[in-house]
């Protein structure tokens, strides 16, 4: 079984430690994520490794639809097939189905929806995303649930919650059952629940309260970071994180800017996980001890130095922004490459220091000077 240790607390914000089958993870952590099993932009699991990455995260959906959860647990699950021996966390399927399917028919048995790729039919209900990750033996799994829009009526949002609710329960049986059988390759798969309720604290309450009587092995806070501003962000996690229980992980779901995580973890999150900073540097955007750089800007065309003089990534360690800002001009692969590693690099790096802050009890003036020193580099 997993355990969770807290080593320390600075008000809400938690310093710990999360033992699982495939080793411990330091939280706070932001986790890399590798949708399809890579991470977009050229990226190895050895890249990984050397530029510190704890978690990797992939996408059931994704992984359903290519090559297969079958045909990736023939070859003996995700670990194996990418060649990654440190945890891996599936998300459900759940936000996919709802954000790129075609024509979705939610009910209370599940979804039918039809596949972004080729449009062919599929269903997916709670067991059906239960046995996808379990194929994939990810170290931990997710529940299946529903991310309302944030402009979606209390109604409907109110519906969708009962309904979510439901289903983990669902999930919660479905996964005890699965780790009992004899061909089951991670038998110590790990379930953490989804807190919904749109930007209606009160449900997001009630519904906080409901599942965390369900002995999960960690929360995540879903539906955030889906078109709401970062201050009703910000006042939704106030509301809800302590109401999850402070002895399990907290993760927030999809979040965000390195602002958004000094806030998170602030408010009692371990976990951190969003297409950003890969995202960003296949675009040439790069992220800095003072701020935010675009790397086609025609004054880093002669400029010798590294991206960020502070940095230890590979990048930054061997090559000059006058070079990288060559590279993605003539559209040359080693330019996305080289700017994806920098901006994983940073975020982990980020974690680290963060972390540190935590252990040392300085945690609120890290992140005052944090934020200072962004917010300077963005006037420059």
């Amino acid at each position: 079984m997993a355990e969770y240790k807290l080593l320390k607390t600075e008000g809400r914000a938690k310093r710990a430690e999360f033992h699982t089958v495939h080793g411990v993870i330091q939280t706070p952590v932001f986790m890399n994520v590798g949708t399809i099993g890579a991470i977009k932009g050229a990226v190895s699991t050895m890249d990984l490794h050397d530029i510190g990455t704890q978690v990797e995260l992939s996408n059931t959906y994704h992984l359903h639809v290519r090559p297969g959860d079958k045909v990736v647990k023939q070859l003996g699950g995700l670990h194996k097939f990418m060649v990654w021996d440190r945890p891996i966390l599936t998300d459900s399927g759940g936000f996919q189905v709802f954000s790129l399917a075609k024509l979705r028919k939610i009910k209370e048995e599940g979804v039918h929806f039809q596949s972004h790729i080729d449009g062919h039919k599929i269903f997916m209900g709670p067991e059906e995303s239960m046995q996808i990750q379990s194929n994939l033996a990810s170290t931990i799994a997710m529940a299946f649930d529903e991310c309302p829009s944030s402009v979606a009526e209390r109604d409907y949002v109110q519906k969708s919650v009962a309904r979510t609710a439901r289903w983990l329960k669902r999930c919660k049986d479905e996964m005890a059952r699965l780790n009992s059988l004899p061909d089951t390759i991670n038998k110590q798969q790990l379930l953490f629940g989804i807190n919904q309720g749109g930007i209606y604290e009160d449900i997001r309450i009630a519904h906080a309260q409901e599942i965390s009587e369900m002995d999960l092995d960690g929360y995540a806070v879903g539906g955030l970071a889906v078109g709401e501003t970062h201050e009703e962000m910000y006042r939704i996690l106030d509301a809800v994180i302590p109401y999850l229980p402070q002895d399990k992980p907290t993760y927030l779901m999809g979040v965000g800017t390195p602002a958004n995580i000094l806030e998170g973890v602030e408010r009692g999150v371990d976990f951190f996980d969003c297409v950003y900073p890969s995202r960003n540097g296949r675009h040439g955007h790069v992220y800095t001890n003072h701020g935010k750089m675009n790397m086609f800007n025609v004054k880093y065309e002669l400029d010798m130095r590294p991206i960020d003089e502070e940095c230890g990534c590979p990048a930054c360690r061997h090559y000059s922004r006058a070079y990288i800002r060559h590279l993605l001009k003539a559209k040359e692969m080693l330019g996305m490459r080289l700017c994806v590693l920098h901006n994983l690099y940073f975020y982990n790096h980020l974690m680290e220091e963060i972390r540190d802050a935590l252990d040392a009890g300085n945690f609120a003036e890290y992140k005052k000077m944090r934020l200072e020193s962004f917010r300077q580099g963005e006037k420059a």
